[in-house]
């Protein structure tokens, strides 16, 4: 198993709250650069990863802040079809950095208006089973917007509150089993809306939540 390099978060915990975007840009400047969340064996993942990038969108609603997602759209062939997610995908040709792909990916999935987001900071690249290099990019999107869904990428976009996603009840780790046998710690989370966000996108949660002070965490 390869090591799961697991950066340094903040050790006291906040009410979500009490969180500005001014004390979220603080907490998510102190990602070690370079950082990378990898629970794969090499013998599972051996080629080159593709660089890849997601939007984890934060936005205000009067019972406080949310995080957004969406659900893709049911594709034959695709591993991520039908699934819970972050807008976001992989990198063109010719873009500097993953904030580009970001905000592109979410502005093409949902209509983000760029112009109106603003982004806070990225977290630790995550691994994922596709072999993608995702890099999470942070940002204070505004809310209510005019969504405009790809429909043959995105099914639905739904928000979910980062009181209830701190909760330790309301989520949980189990082991899944890989090709050769081994198994590697998948995090789920209680539905919620009808939806379940479970696998990269719980962990890329659960990691900003351990970075913004929100959770200690999970053990894995």
């Amino acid at each position: 198993m390869q090591p799961t390099n697991q950066p340094n978060f903040p050790m006291s915990l906040v009410r979500p709250f009490t969180l500005t975007p001014e004390i979220i840009r603080s907490r998510l400047a102190q990602t070690p650069p370079g950082g990378e969340i990898n629970p794969f064996p090499a013998s599972i993942l051996s080629a080159s990863p593709r660089p890849a990038a997601v939007l984890v969108p934060l936005l205000q609603k009067p019972d406080g802040w949310h995080l957004l997602y969406i659900r893709r759209t049911r594709v034959q062939r695709d591993v991520h079809s039908g699934q819970v997610a972050f807008p976001g995908g992989s990198s063109d040709p010719g873009e500097r950095n993953p904030r580009q792909t970001a905000l592109r990916e979410a502005n093409e999935e949902i209509g983000l208006p760029i112009h109106r987001t603003d982004v806070l900071g990225c977290l630790p690249r995550f691994r994922i089973i596709s072999n993608y290099i995702v890099t999470p990019v942070v940002a204070h999107i505004p809310w209510p917007f005019e969504m405009h869904l790809s429909r043959g990428e995105v099914s639905r976009v739904f928000t979910i509150p980062l009181h209830w996603l701190a909760e330790p009840a309301n989520r949980e780790v189990r082991r899944r089993v890989l090709v050769d046998g081994r198994t590697i710690p998948v995090v789920y989370f209680r539905p919620y809306d009808g939806e379940v966000v479970w696998g990269a996108t719980a962990r890329i949660t659960v990691t900003f939540l351990q970075q913004v002070g929100l959770t200690s965490g999970l053990t894995f």
